[in-house]
């Protein structure tokens, strides 16, 4: 632990009881804790959250590969081309539909979950506008 052993621990304790004093000693062990608490939070939402990001960049580069999705920057022309082989593919009505690509799911999600938050953060910015007014 930082090299730091018990008789240094015990050093320092002492001093901060002698400095803060003992009435203020619990309040501040509680405001430390809370405060760790807080960064581990925060860097596990970070991990998660990088994560997340090269696991979807991996799925698209994979789904690239394979055909199943095309680039976003091909040209317009493409676009023709490809409505003209839907055109020409033989029609079969008893075909179940495709289903929907996941990006698009993704964004239906990521849409939901913003409507979800504006109530929130509406209620957040009224509050914090009448604690600045007091």
């Amino acid at each position: 632990m930082f090299g730091i052993g018990m008789p240094e621990l015990l050093l320092i304790l002492a001093i901060a009881l002698i400095v803060i004093g003992p009435n203020k000693l619990p309040d501040l062990a509680k405001a430390l804790g809370r405060g760790f608490a807080e960064f581990r939070r925060a860097t596990e939402d970070l991990k998660r959250s990088f994560n997340e990001e090269v696991n979807t960049a991996e799925a698209r580069d994979r789904l690239l590969q394979e055909g199943k999705i095309r680039s976003p920057d091909h040209s317009p022309e493409d676009a023709v081309l490809v409505e003209e082989d839907a055109a020409s593919a033989p029609s079969d009505s008893s075909a179940a539909p495709h289903p929907a690509p996941e990006a698009s799911q993704a964004e239906a999600s990521q849409a939901e979950a913003s409507q979800a938050e504006a109530p929130q953060a509406e209620a957040l910015k009224t509050d914090a506008k009448d604690s600045a007014h007091d």
